[in-house]
């Protein structure tokens, strides 16, 4: 970038690269900018250097002028016959320093002021050069710097000189004029945090987007491993498959050699006869000769002609290289074991777990001993050094050099444990013992020399012994008297445990052990003394509750409990709510259940707000009950409910909890008491009327609504309630009854859609037809009493009634899919498909993105012989719903068999958990006979979906296939304690006429008898 300051004081700004760019090309482009002709353009580069003419093709780097020059620009006059002139400089006073004290106009009379100019702009200015020795034509020395040119050349911007700066030396592109505004002022303390806190801030701000841009980064990662696999993942498929191969195979595997051709080279061979003078040389190198030859005879044997050459015997040195090897084998025969490493008989065997030792580690090893030996050599006393030392040869295989090291080490340092620990280690069994006992000697108030020493004995009296022998030097030592104490018998221990807590009377797990081993007076008296000692130890008067507890005295739990909080606060002990809970669990797991509550009552609700308390025990009692806490769960609920009678969540809360894991008794009771605090909450009298039937007691869970009904008289769920309990046990009259009254009571469209399924029961045909019409007349925007009237006329025949009915129903509710459903098949069955494909267009329009719509017009064309249709349907249906877990599972089951692996990752894509998918995956293994995964894949899908009867009946076929009995029991089971109610082929048997009181499991068995049916009906049509 240069400058141009122009006549008119305005500085123009021209982008371009001096290294590139020509003076003529400059002229052009301020000509662009500024409107004057190229030929009127005289430019200075200072006062005394103007840019001629012919220097138009140079570039501008070549003639002086950097990046940040600033030039000149004058344009002349022509009028007249007087050429232009250079500006005159300033005078030389106006840039020289005024006297001290000067103030101008001081002698005229004038008042001294000063202005904005006098000051100085708010930026520091650069040091003026001195022009009182400029003339004209002269230039004075400038600092070079940004703005100003060629160093040694003057600068011609006169408002630069009125100045006293230049304005453009401190230009910036981005910032302009205020870059290096505060250069000059200095970096205090504010200035530092004012920097920490921005940069605080750009933190934060980065970290708000770090997971977008996280995950933009994997996506792109994962789209560019997609485009570009690995060769390594193009053959995954067929490497796992490589576990089939048998050995056999392997071994028939030809080996692969190298047949490039580029490797080969032209063999020339040619084969010429064997003169027989080498084979008789090669005989008589490979003979063995055992005398001596004529000319050895002549000389008696004792000299060697020198004309032959001496006969090497190979058996010789066969037994040479056997002896050898020999005395390498009795050098490594010795170990830190005292074993032999290798065996003479099998070394070969043996040879092949030695670590054969590579140059590197060779050089390693011995430039670490040589180390190892300066620190040895120079400070002898350092422990660390020569065990160090040891374990290098240690690992060198030098043992001998290893235990001749440590024991330089326990001469040089006998007072220090490690040192003899570990020269007990490398010692022989023979030798530990004694090397142990020196160290015991050296250091007799070592715990750990004691405690080795005792293990090195085989004999527990032994062990006993030795550890005595310690505990007479250090009688203060836990470690030795709880090893002590495990060796001993329980009489022993008693007394061990009595002289122990005298020599530690701080160590609460002596004191804790000695209670349990005495008698219930006794321990008593041992707790109580224990407590004199440790003020603040919780654990004594837990212990002291748990021996109330297990001696009957349940009573007295509560009041130890309350008493050691009380005391242990006195004692100024902070008491941890968390910890005190998990002291709660464990007595559970310890079988003191009253313990445990005693702990949960008097420490739940410490350190928490009045406010918080709902919501955190709440939160106490669900974590208690995924940990398998249920004692301390109840507990937590039993105490919330003392403080909030009234909450019915509460109380649902703890009414599972019994239901899970409580018994009916303790369940029926904790309702009773739930009503009588909320007498309100219907789902409390529901349930515990709901358990009475499920117990088979009748006529207590009457009695439950009959009671609920006082309480909550205008209750259409306590009415319902009733209604399902006479009508499920076969109290049609009754139902009926109930029902009326609720009707006459003004009951919802609840009640009149209960009242049309008794009359169907009962085969009532004409008081259904008016029930289902006094409902509609009240609650025309109820679709199911429109689905019912429907399916009324259709099972009587009477089609065209049936299509009013359904016709009439989506009038009033346009979005309702069973009644569009409902329609389309009644119009399939009356006008065929093009009717049917006509209805389920309109509905499309009417509910845009509904899968089961697109999946039954997929269906339809199926059914037809359509699969051309059926499968554009499908492709549209999963651009319209690509996240629909049925229209997936559905285009699985479409597709060939090749290629439904494919697609089911494809649907694993768009939605991965749903149960749709899930079961279509399974059903890809039950095929492939991949028997446990398809077992584990159904497990996931009734674990996601339990409600969907079609799932367990699809597991338990699979189960009555592949499965044992005990698996297809387990099956029931859980299928009757999840209690399905919707499923395309579960709600079609289970709300048929005739299986209206059947129970869960022959619903169940029906189910999976229709999907024989229909699986046998698609393999007959495949076939055809």
């Amino acid at each position: 970038m240069v400058f141009v300051a122009a006549l008119n004081h305005k500085t123009l700004f021209v982008n371009v690269n001096p290294s590139t760019t020509t003076l003529h090309e400059l002229k052009h482009f301020i000509h662009g900018s500024s409107g004057v002709p190229v030929s009127l353009q005289r430019l200075f580069l200072s006062q005394s250097f103007q840019l001629q003419a012919q220097m138009d093709s140079a570039l501008l780097s070549d003639i002086g002028v950097r990046t940040n020059s600033t030039l000149t620009l004058h344009v002349p006059f022509y009028g007249g016959t007087q050429t232009p002139s250079v500006p005159k400089p300033r005078l030389d006073f106006l840039n020289s320093k005024p006297p001290p004290n000067y103030v101008a106009g001081l002698g005229r009379g004038a008042t001294g002021f000063t202005t904005r100019s006098d000051i100085g702009p708010a930026r520091a200015a650069p040091d003026l050069p001195d022009r009182s020795a400029t003339t004209i034509g002269g230039a004075a020395p400038v600092a070079a710097g940004r703005g100003r040119g060629k160093p040694g050349e003057e600068e011609e911007d006169e408002e630069g000189d009125d100045k006293g700066y230049d304005e453009n030396q401190k230009f910036d592109e981005f910032e302009g004029n205020d870059v290096g505004l505060f250069a000059s002022a200095e970096y205090d303390e504010d200035d530092k945090e004012a920097d920490a806190v921005w940069e605080a801030i750009d933190k934060r701000m980065d970290s708000r987007r770090k997971d977008r841009r996280e995950a933009r980064l994997k996506e792109e990662i994962e789209k560019y491993r997609a485009s570009n696999p690995k060769i390594t993942e193009q053959f995954a498929d067929l490497k796992r498959k490589l576990y089939t191969v048998s050995a056999q195979e392997w071994d028939n595997i030809p080996e692969i050699g190298d047949y490039s051709l580029r490797n080969k080279k032209k063999r020339f061979e040619s084969f010429v006869p064997v003169p027989d003078t080498l084979l008789e040389k090669a005989r008589q190198e490979q003979e063995h000769v055992t005398a001596l030859d004529p000319k050895s005879r002549a000389a008696s044997g004792t000299e060697t002609p020198s004309s032959q050459t001496p006969v090497t015997d190979l058996t010789a040195v066969g037994e040479g290289r056997g002896t050898v090897l020999s005395l390498k084998l009795d050098r490594l025969s010795d170990s830190v074991s005292g074993l032999t490493v290798v065996d003479p008989k099998g070394y070969l065997t043996d040879l092949k777990s030695m670590k054969i030792t590579s140059d590197a580690e060779i050089s390693d090893i011995k430039k670490a001993r040589l180390l190892l030996k300066s620190v040895t050599q120079t400070n002898p006393k350092h422990p660390p050094g020569w065990i160090a030392a040891a374990r290098l040869e240690e690992v060198a295989g030098k043992i001998q050099m290893a235990r001749q090291l440590i024991q330089r080490g326990c001469e040089e340092c006998p007072n220090n444990e490690d040192v003899w620990l570990e020269a007990c280690r490398l010692a022989s069994p023979d030798e530990a013992k004694a090397v142990i006992a020196k160290g015991v000697k050296s250091i007799p108030n070592s715990v750990k020399l004691w405690l080795q020493a005792a293990k090195l004995e085989r004999d527990d009296s032994m062990k006993s012994k030795v550890l005595r022998r310690g505990l007479e030097n250090i009688p203060d030592s836990v470690r030795l008297w709880k090893a002590v104490v495990e060796l001993a018998s329980e009489e022993e221990a008693r007394v061990l445990l009595h002289r122990a807590v005298e020599c530690c009377p701080l160590h609460v797990e002596l004191w804790l052990a000695l209670a349990r081993l005495e008698t219930y007076d006794n321990a008593k008296r041992v707790l109580n003394r224990a407590r004199l000692k440790l003020t603040k130890e919780p654990a004594i008067w837990i212990t002291a509750a748990k021996l109330e507890e297990a001696n009957g005295n349940t009573s007295m739990v509560g009041k130890i409990i309350e008493r050691g909080i009380r005391a242990l606060q006195r004692e100024g002990l902070v008491i941890d709510r968390e910890a005190w809970m998990k002291e709660a669990e464990a007595a559970e797991r310890a079988g003191s259940v009253a313990t445990c509550q005693a702990i949960i009552s008097n420490t739940i609700g410490i350190g928490v707000e009045d406010e918080d308390r709902k919501r955190t025990w709440v939160a106490d009692a669900e974590e208690c009950k995924k940990r398998g806490s249920i004692e301390t769960a109840r507990a937590i609920y039993a105490h919330a409910l003392t403080v909030f009678l009234t909450k019915k969540s509460i109380w649902l809360k703890a009414a599972q909890l019994e239901k899970s894991h409580g018994t009916r008794e303790s369940l029926d009771a904790l309702l009773r008491k739930a009503v009588t605090y909320r007498p309100q909450a219907e789902v409390l009298w529901l349930m515990g009327a709901k358990e009475k039937w499920l117990a088979g007691d009748v006529p207590a869970a009457r009695a439950i609504l009959q009671e609920a009904y006082a309480a909550i008289p205008n209750s259409e769920e306590i009415w319902l309630a009733a209604f399902k309990l006479e009508f499920e046990n076969n109290e049609p009259e009754r139902a009926r009854m109930l029902l009326a009254k609720a009707r006459e009571r003004g009951g919802t469209e609840r009640v009149w859609m209960k009242s049309a399924i008794v009359e169907r029961e009962l085969g009532n045909i004409d008081e259904e037809r008016r029930l289902l019409d006094e409902g509609l007349k009240g609650f025309p925007s109820f679709f199911k009493l429109w689905l019912m009237l429907g399916q009324l006329e259709e099972r009587l025949g009477h089609l065209e009634k049936a299509k009013d009915a359904y016709d009439s129903g989506l009038k009033h509710c346009p979005n309702c899919i069973p009644l569009w459903l409902s329609l389309a098949n009644l119009e399939e069955k009356m006008s065929g498909l093009s009717k049917a494909r006509a209805v389920l267009t309109m509905a499309r329009k009417k509910n845009t993105q509904n899968p089961e719509l697109w999946l039954a017009a997929v269906r339809t064309e199926l059914k037809h012989g359509n699969k051309k249709e059926a499968d554009n349907l499908m492709a549209k249906a999963l651009q319209a719903c690509p996240n629909s877990g049925i229209l997936w599972a559905a285009s699985i089951e479409m597709v060939p068999r090749p290629q439904r692996k494919t697609k089911s990752t494809d649907a694993f894509k768009k939605c991965d958990h749903d149960p749709h998918v899930i079961a279509a995956v399974a059903k890809l293994f039950w095929h492939d006979r991949k028997v446990d995964k398809a077992r584990t894949w159904l497990n996931r899908a009734v674990t996601l979906a339990p409600d969907i009867g079609d799932f367990w009946a699809l597991y338990y076929k699979f189960e009555l296939q592949h499965g044992s009995e005990e698996n297809q029991k387990d099956v029931i089971r859980r299928c009757v304690a999840a209690e399905p109610k919707h499923g395309e082929k579960w709600q079609a048997i289970a709300k048929a006429v005739e299986n209206s009181h059947q129970p869960i499991e022959a619903i169940l068995k029906k189910v999976v008898v229709v999907l024989g049916k229909e699986e046998s009906a698609a393999e007959n049509s495949k076939h055809q």
